[in-house]
């Protein structure tokens, strides 16, 4: 009976030490080079072991998968896409799928920009699925569960980390998500009386100020003549917005006649608001909105050093018309 004993404790004791010796082997690989790894969201243990050997580690999935299993931290295993360098092992495989430590790269979105410039900024970011890559408008936010919706500036600008493989629907759900929540914490600290009645008109309002302002300090104060218009039943006449409205058409220089040109966007021929934003606000144009600046100004004109000239009067912005934009004819 002892020497039956004594074989299972040295039989124990071999499997112990080989189990040992295969955790901190290095794993092979079809080539020298790193090999990529991408677990996907909700992926199980076993399915992340299977991805590891077909992704070209030359181990047993079903050992892989028992050593996640037995190590106790398989269900802390984070989804992203890896680079697994050659002569990991399993123990240095299973620490870096738990910390997360995934490829990530970087796209960034710019305050002012139309989901135009957006969606050239993802089809050229470094390897992002381009899954938006034929749809539409309307498809594309059916995708991400606002059909209806239109998607101007609903996308929050800012710098996104993604993983390398990661979907484009993923990043902008992502930043609509981040709009979502700046939005929502604007609209909650907006002045009383302000002639706004939803999140949405402070949205729209936002991005007309954002693509008015060419200096931070004038923000404010160009939201607070937009207020002031709205209040007065007065037309916004602003250029952006008529830019907007021609699309593809305008070539860099608004002529006369655009103005004239009625189109939902035209504030030169219809009243109030936009029907949508025509760009992404950020965080200052969208407290601006709701937050206008104090003044009886009513007209603002570029000086053409970034800054505006603001005027009560209609015969105050003439002078500065023709000071700052006809060199005082």
């Amino acid at each position: 009976m002892r020497r039956f004993f004594l074989v299972l404790i040295l039989v124990a004791a071999a499997v112990a030490g080989a189990a040992a010796w295969w955790l901190h082997a290095p794993m092979a690989s079809g080539s020298a080079a790193a090999i990529e790894l991408e677990v996907e969201p909700g992926a199980t243990p076993r399915a992340v072991a299977q991805a590891a050997a077909q992704a070209g580690l030359q181990v047993p999935p079903r050992l892989l998968w028992l050593w996640f299993r037995l190590s106790g931290e398989d269900r802390l295993i984070k989804a992203g896409n890896y680079e697994i360098p050659a002569g990991t092992t399993p123990v240095q495989l299973l620490q870096k799928l738990v910390r997360g430590d995934a490829t990530m790269r970087t796209v960034t979105l710019i305050e002012g920009w139309n989901m135009r410039q957006v969606r050239a900024a993802l089809a050229h970011a470094d390897s992002l699925k381009p899954d938006t890559q034929g749809m539409d408008d309307a498809a594309l936010m059916a995708a991400l569960g606002r059909p209806g919706l239109s998607p101007e500036g609903r996308f929050f600008p800012d710098t996104y980390a993604y993983a390398r493989g990661s979907s484009d629907i993923a990043v902008l759900r992502r930043a609509m998500r981040q709009m979502d929540k700046r939005l929502d914490a604007a609209w909650a600290a907006r002045e009383p009386g302000l002639p706004l009645t939803s999140p949405e008109q402070a949205l729209t309002l936002a991005s007309l100020v954002e693509k008015e302002t060419g200096r931070a300090q004038d923000r404010a104060q160009i939201a607070g003549v937009f207020i002031n218009r709205l209040r007065a039943g007065m037309l916004l006449q602003t250029d952006p917005s008529v830019i907007y409205g021609l699309g593809a058409q305008f070539d860099g220089n608004l002529r006369k006649r655009d103005l004239q040109a009625d189109t939902p966007y035209n504030t030169y021929t219809r009243a109030g608001l936009p029907p949508t934003p025509i760009a992404m606000p950020g965080r200052a144009a969208l407290l601006a909105a709701v937050q206008p600046g104090s003044t009886k100004a009513l007209y603002f004109v570029a000086r053409g050093d970034g800054s505006s000239q603001f005027s009560a009067t209609l015969d105050e912005h003439n002078r500065a018309v023709n000071r700052y934009q006809r060199g005082g004819k």
